[in-house]
């Protein structure tokens, strides 16, 4: 039996790829440091798990509304005017399982075969294979390090043709951990706005997770005159440490969440009603439950910046957001290319190197769009940190 053309279209996820070898060697017996999960390393809050547990004993184990239930609905709404100034009805809300679903759901709901979709590179992993699934175009703009992996206005307007559908933009960014100043949104604002025609997505799931003393903004804060045509996406997953409970949500046009909440009800219709209270009890509750954990991640991230500069042919910067160090890693692969120690000069072989040969796991560049680097997860305790480094270190000396 022949697989369709849209299956055969898209390659599985990089980083739960990267993940999986990782975990099949460690249950091997080998001593393997992880660096590429995309998720904190902190324990869900307990004020949250004892919402869940409650809503269990209380019987709420049955369907919901598709889109949400209305109380975690109103939470939502809450939470984009209290943080992000932005005014939604709960019509124009909807809940998701994660993040991933809520940009499936979009996509299919906006895109035709041959629209296309412009997608800054490096890019997280999943938006050029969801809009491969909806028969659309992904068109990227490279950024380097030398860009700080931000793309310009002008680079925005160029890649702007009579198909252009869709603008993605992630800030802060997985994998690049790039912030994009408000003066920079702005920028980028003015030109989508010489063409109405082209819906916005933002990505706002680390929002929370800033490691600088910046303010956060998104596209929409900066550009209010898009609200029409924007959809603002996010998650519970990383600023409240609930990846497992999957749920993602957003706010847009209400005929685009209609839409979307269709699509839903023909995969798999509600989000799980325990993680719906659970996010609700997130989302209203004490926000500086999220506040130790950033402090780490702050703490990490300043650790493993100044460890991974100290490394033969490594060129790192401070990530602004997000727990990702995103590594220009071209020289250390050319040198051990001409050494002869791997076999060509792409990141997925030098990745297969470190971890044969150091038992710490990557995640190439490539897998964001961006050959010749490698990702880090400092989502991880900093003896684990300490002893990849100084693994690395020494491999690459």
């Amino acid at each position: 039996m022949e697989l369709s053309k849209r299956a055969q279209s898209i390659k599985p996820s990089p980083t739960l790829a990267v993940t999986a070898k990782a975990a099949k060697l460690k249950s091997e017996g080998k001593d393997i440091i992880g660096l590429g999960a995309g998720e904190p390393d902190f324990d869900t809050p307990q004020h949250i798990k004892v919402a869940a547990i409650a809503a269990i004993q209380a019987g709420f184990t049955k369907y919901t509304q598709v889109g949400g239930t209305p109380a975690l609905k109103q939470a939502i709404v809450t939470k984009f005017k209290r943080e992000n100034g932005i005014s939604y009805s709960t019509k124009q809300v909807t809940v998701s399982c994660g993040g991933k679903q809520s940009f499936f759901n979009l996509v299919l709901s906006t895109i035709n075969s041959g629209d296309e979709v412009i997608i800054p590179a490096p890019y997280w992993v999943s938006y050029p294979d969801i809009v491969l699934i909806a028969e659309g175009k992904p068109v990227f703009i490279d950024t380097g390090i030398a860009d700080n992996f931000k793309i310009t206005a002008a680079q925005l307007e160029a890649a702007i043709t009579p198909k252009t559908k869709m603008f993605v933009i992630n800030s802060p960014s997985n994998p690049s951990g790039s912030v994009y100043s408000f003066e920079e949104l702005k920028a980028l604002g003015q030109v989508l706005l010489k063409y109405p025609n082209i819906l916005v997505a933002t990505d706002d799931m680390y929002e929370h997770i800033l490691l600088t003393t910046d303010k956060f903004s998104n596209i929409l804060n900066a550009c209010p005159d898009l609200y029409p045509r924007t959809v603002v996406l996010n998650g519970v997953s990383k600023a409240y440490a609930m990846t497992g409970w999957r749920i993602g949500y957003c706010g847009g046009p209400e005929n685009i969440i209609t839409a979307m909440e269709n699509i839903q009800s023909q995969s798999t219709s509600n989000p799980t009603s325990i993680s719906q209270v659970a996010a609700e009890t997130a989302l209203n509750g004490d926000q500086s439950c999220m506040l130790p954990m950033i402090a780490a991640f702050r703490e990490r991230n300043q650790f493993i910046t100044a460890k991974l500069n100290a490394i033969p042919g490594f060129r790192c910067l401070l990530s602004g957001g997000a727990f990702y160090a995103f590594v220009d890693a071209n020289q250390a692969i050319q040198h051990l290319a001409s050494q002869g120690l791997i076999s060509t000069t792409t990141d997925i072989d030098f990745s297969e190197y470190l971890l044969e040969k150091s038992g710490v796991a990557v995640v190439p560049g490539s897998a964001f769009g961006c050959n010749g680097y490698i990702r880090l997860s400092f989502a991880t305790s900093m003896d684990n940190l300490t002893k990849a480094m100084d693994r690395l270190k020494k491999l690459l000396s």
